[in-house]
Order: structure tokens, then C-alpha cells, then sequence
């Protein structure tokens, strides 16, 4: 199966979106990850409708790019280009040509992506990297400069794509390893969650195998060395709970978060309050959240 930028951005988030995204798996509906989505495409090609208006006719194009004619052909810009190599797919929002100022005058390549939020994710430069290395593979050329324009403000951020390629082609190894697989990957629950498509059904499959990544805030190292323990259910953990007093002579007793109580308040279906609330001598108003 080719590995496409729409499963690559996948795995970035969570294997087992990746996986269910290969097998075509439809979603049963995530209102946010819709908005999501919409606001993405919308941002998208508003922007490259803006690109395409301000530069000159003959300067932008759409047709694929032939690389064999890639150094004759005089454009600025090419959008919506779909980039294959080997097997690897990647739909590019917009490549920028350059041409050198040397003697052979040869193409400088920039791919571009467009987002919408104001606020850019790690995520979002190694999408950018994985364009810059279909690209470079489909030219024959090396791609190690990038664009992405996000926000409100279209702001412009150049990405040493060349910097990444490693953690890329990495990153490509492990995807391919996870589509040839005939079993999929082992649960995990994470910060994703809450935007993905498949939020319903796989927190129903967490809660039918009592999975650890139920509780919110427990990384992986943690579930690890849990499961080193032989505690593998949020069932389990919650059993190993037990309730310390602060020494007395503690001026400021520390009350850490522990997994084990969070466990015991979800298997009893309870509010546990960890230590004795305090609150300034001076006047204070107390907001209750009754829903």
C-alpha cells in the first residue's frame, strides 16, 4: 500500500488512526474533527485561489510536473501538484520555482502548505518534510527548503526541510512496517483523542479491555512500568491505592497525582478529594459547575 501524506499525518497523531484510515474504516462521527477538516479545506483553498489571482497567468499552473521538462518549463508556480515516488504519495499544496543565479541557472524547488491555525505543531513541519522528500524523489533533486503559511495573519514560516529528512524517512520505515502488518497496533488512548474520527469506537474498545490509557494524563512510561508490574487494567491499579498522612512537620505537604487513586474513583464511580481544600482568609467566591 502506498504511504500518502493522508497516512502519514495520521501516524503522527496515533497509530491506530493510521491503520484504520488504510483499511478505508469509516468513522462513526466527531463533530469537532469535522470542523476541523472543513476549516483546513476552506483555509486551503482559499489560499491557493489567493495565490493563483496574484500571479501572473503563464506564472502558475495546475498540470502535473513532467520531470524530464522540469528545468525547461518557466513557471513561478504549480498547485495542487500530486507527488509519487516509489511508493510514497503526497498531495503538495503549491511548489515555488526559483532559478539559481549560478551558470547552469538550475530550479530551485519550495514546496508550500497552507494551514489554518494561528498556532503551528511540530506536526505540522514534518507534513511539510515528508512533501520536500516525495518531491525531491519524484525530481530527482534535492528539496531542502520549505514554506508554510497558517493563521489569520498569513504568516510565512521557512522549514530546513533538508534538516528533517532523516527523521522522515525514518518515520516513512515505521508507517510501512504498520500498513504491511495484518494485525493492528496495540491500543493507546492519547491527547489526539478528543479530534480524531474514531474517538467513539476506540474509547469503547479502551473500556472493554479496562486499558490504563483510560486514565487521562498517564504517559507512556508510566503505563510501561505498570505493566512491568503485572498491572495491565485501570481495575487492577486501582487496588494498589493507598492513603498516606503528610508529616506533621511539613510546612507545605505535597499532594501529587496519583494514578492509582484516579484508578479507584473511576472503578467506584466517586469523587475522591486528594488533601484538605484551603482557601485565602480574605474574601472569596466559590463557583459550583452543577451540570
Amino acid at each position: 500500500m502506498p504511504i500518502t501524506s493522508h497516512l502519514f499525518e495520521a501516524y503522527l497523531k496515533c497509530q491506530t488512526k493510521c491503520f484504520l484510515r488504510s483499511l478505508g474504516k469509516t468513522a462513526n462521527g466527531n463533530g469537532y474533527a469535522d470542523w476541523v477538516q472543513a476549516q483546513q479545506a476552506s483555509y486551503r483553498s482559499e489560499e491557493i485561489k489567493r495565490l493563483t489571482q496574484e500571479t501572473a497567468q503563464n506564472e502558475c499552473v495546475t498540470n502535473p510536473i513532467d520531470r524530464e521538462d522540469v528545468q525547461s518549463e518557466k513557471w513561478r508556480f504549480a498547485v495542487e501538484i500530486a507527488a509519487r515516488a516509489q511508493n510514497l504519495e503526497s498531495t503538495i499544496h503549491a511548489v515555488e520555482q526559483l532559478t539559481s543565479e549560478g551558470r547552469d541557472k538550475l530550479g530551485l524547488f519550495i514546496p508550500i502548505r497552507f494551514i489554518f491555525t494561528n498556532k503551528l505543531h511540530k506536526d505540522a513541519k514534518l507534513l511539510l518534510a515528508f512533501d520536500a522528500f516525495v518531491l525531491s524523489n519524484m525530481l530527482g533533486c534535492e528539496v531542502g527548503l520549505g514554506k508554510i503559511i497558517h493563521g489569520d495573519d498569513r504568516a510565512t514560516v521557512r522549514v530546513n526541510t533538508g534538516a528533517m529528512l532523516s527523521e522522515v524517512r525514518k518515520l516513512t520505515e515505521k508507517v510501512g512496517v504498520l500498513l504491511s502488518s495484518n494485525s493492528p497496533p496495540e491500543l493507546i488512548l492519547n491527547r489526539h483523542c478528543p479530534e480524531c474520527e474514531f474517538q467513539n469506537q476506540c474509547r469503547q474498545k479502551a473500556v472493554e479491555k479496562d486499558e490504563l490509557s483510560l486514565l487521562s494524563g498517564i504517559t507512556d512510561t508510566e503505563r510501561q512500568s505498570h505493566r512491568s508490574k503485572g498491572i495491565f487494567t485501570v481495575t487492577q491499579l486501582s487496588y494498589t491505592f493507598r492513603p498516606r498522612r503528610a508529616p506533621k512537620r511539613a510546612k507545605n505537604p505535597a499532594t501529587p497525582h496519583h494514578f492509582a487513586l484516579q484508578a479507584l474513583a473511576i472503578r467506584e464511580n466517586t469523587v475522591y478529594i486528594h488533601g484538605t481544600p484551603r482557601f485565602p482568609k480574605s474574601e472569596t467566591q466559590i463557583y459550583l459547575d452543577i451540570e
